[in-house]
């Protein structure tokens, strides 16, 4: 190379090197269009099969994310993924459209997982395999090569279902013993029963709320979004996402400790546990502001912009078969379970049970707006009570009966909840407590019996009715509940066991209760 003077910087050579070429700029919506006009035409054809066949699954995390608040922030993740797959435009359109209508051969093994989840009544993994069924379609009608490119934001869209429910009684016992550790360590007196905590000052129980659940599914969503924006390499992003799973879960468990802590020098549990819920969200919007300055040291979040593909797009011709071929093969399975369901519908009476009154009780009906439901209104000297009683046909699977149990208990529209049992000598009785500033406070005892015996539930429950649905079965299911309503959501310690002995004194009554159902679920 030849080096050169500039008289205007003095004595400094220059290296006479050419000119570096400009950045190609990102491309906008007219190459949007151009690049993938055809090919989103082809995949409305499977979308809107999709549409039609998993409307259930929609309908279902549409009610959860408007009525719960550990899943309101789904309401986003669609709009986020649009952004993220916005974001990564440039090396999307890098990558030709090449279809692939083999990949619509993977819609039968999602196909299958979902029937499994259908019949086993676990609505959670229905949703999450109709997303993975949609993840097919794009596959087949885009080709590995794009799908690839535009993954963090496809598979963004898993977090529209309002998954994770399961892991709160583990999340409730790492808080349990977390607190039971703090309170020893700052020697601080009390008496740990499971979920209950005593100290001089008062009560505290780690309800299901006190788990955590709702700040560590918000954060996940939010570290894998943090993680795609800011970093490219793949340890950085596992590590924060890691990260954003670790920190809720030990920040959870300072908070419940903090507020018992708090209750111990104020000598006042209720003073302390007020408004908690408002001063978590306060105390985790400060651990997530905490958790986004670490990780900014380390950001990767320059932009390249390579180049445009050039390769002209398929035609829709070519488009059309693997949007037919993945979304056909998607809809054997809701057409076969469509068909158990009809095969298993029949038309039973309403529960024909007898409820015995105690003294100073007296109880009239209720209109029922579900078939097979019988209502009764109990009011007594100490308060009303609803009880109820609804009967299912032998082929019915849990997702009929579990809808059923949580409408009556309410736990979707609560804000908090809390469970126990019951052992009474009909059964073991599942008692629920549904807080909010809606619904007030809700306590329901429910019980199942199926297949000729009281049941609590769980997945050999499942697993025999999904059997039954299937080979057929002679003998219904029955859902026994009684439910007492109090118009205050901020019940004291003391107001909540008088209402639970209220329903016991009620359940303890009905002493020919286990008669009365062996009679009604024999075989038919």
């Amino acid at each position: 190379m030849n080096a050169i003077i500039d008289p205007a910087i003095g004595d400094e050579p220059i290296t006479d090197m050419p000119p570096r070429p400009p950045m190609p700029g990102l491309p906008g919506l007219p190459e949007l269009r151009q690049a993938l006009g055809r090919p989103a035409l082809a995949l409305l054809i499977g979308l809107a099969a999709f549409g039609f066949a998993f409307s259930t699954e929609a309908a279902a995390a549409w009610r959860i994310w408007n009525t719960s608040t550990a899943y309101s922030h789904c309401l986003f993740v669609l709009p986020i993924a649009l952004y993220l797959l916005w974001e990564r435009r440039a090396e999307i359109l890098a990558e030709p459209v090449v279809p692939l209508p083999a990949a619509g051969l993977l819609a039968l093994p999602a196909g299958a997982a979902w029937l499994v989840a259908e019949r086993l009544g676990i609505m959670e993994g229905r949703q999450l395999m109709a997303v993975s069924l949609v993840l097919v379609l794009l596959l087949a009608v885009l080709g590995w090569r794009m799908c690839l490119a535009m993954s963090g934001g496809l598979l963004y869209l898993y977090f529209l279902v309002p998954f994770g429910a399961f892991i709160t009684p583990l999340l409730q016992d790492w808080t349990a013993i977390f607190i039971g550790f703090g309170l020893r360590t700052l020697a601080i007196p009390h008496v740990m029963d499971g979920y209950q905590i005593e100290i001089p000052g008062g009560r505290f129980f780690v309800a299901e709320a006190c788990a955590g659940l709702r700040f560590l599914i918000a954060s996940i969503a939010f570290g894998v979004l943090y993680a795609l924006l800011m970093y490219r390499g793949t340890v950085r992003r596992t590590l924060f996402i890691l990260a954003s799973i670790a920190v809720p879960i030990m920040a959870n468990w300072l908070r419940a400790l903090g507020i018992v802590v708090l209750g111990h020098i104020l000598g006042n549990a209720e003073a302390a546990a007020a408004d908690h819920i408002i001063y978590g969200w306060v105390f985790f919007s400060a651990v997530t502001l905490l958790l986004i300055v670490a990780g900014l040291p380390f950001r990767q979040d320059f932009i390249t912009a390579p180049p445009m593909n050039v390769t002209p797009t398929p035609s829709l011709r070519r488009l059309a078969p693997a949007a037919l071929l993945a979304g056909l093969l998607a809809l054997i399975f809701p057409a076969i379970a469509a068909g158990f369901d009809r095969a298993a519908r029949v038309s039973l009476p309403a529960a024909d049970i007898v409820w015995t009154m105690p003294k100073g009780c007296a109880g009239s009906p209720i209109e029922a707006e579900a078939p097979g439901l019988r209502r009764t209104l109990v009011s007594c000297s100490l308060g009303d009570l609803v009880a109820s009683a609804q009967v299912f046909s032998p082929g019915s699977t849990w997702s009929a009966i579990g809808v059923a149990r949580t409408m009556l208990t309410q736990e979707i529209e609560a804000e908090e909840t809390s469970s126990d049992t019951i052992n009474l000598p009909s059964g073991t009785w599942r008692y629920t407590l549904a807080t909010g500033p809606d619904t007030g406070s809700v306590m329901t005892a429910t019980l199942l019996w199926s297949q000729g015996s009281a049941t609590p539930g769980g997945l050999g429950l499942r697993l025999r009715l999904a059997r039954a649905s299937i080979q057929g079965g002679n003998q219904p299911s029955m859902l026994l509940g009684a439910s007492l309503r109090i118009s205050r959501p901020n019940l004291t310690a003391d107001e909540e066991k008088r209402a639970r002995a209220f329903l016991e004194m009620f359940l303890r009554a009905q002493t020919g209760l286990t008669d009365q159902l062996g009679r009604l679920s024999a075989p038919r």
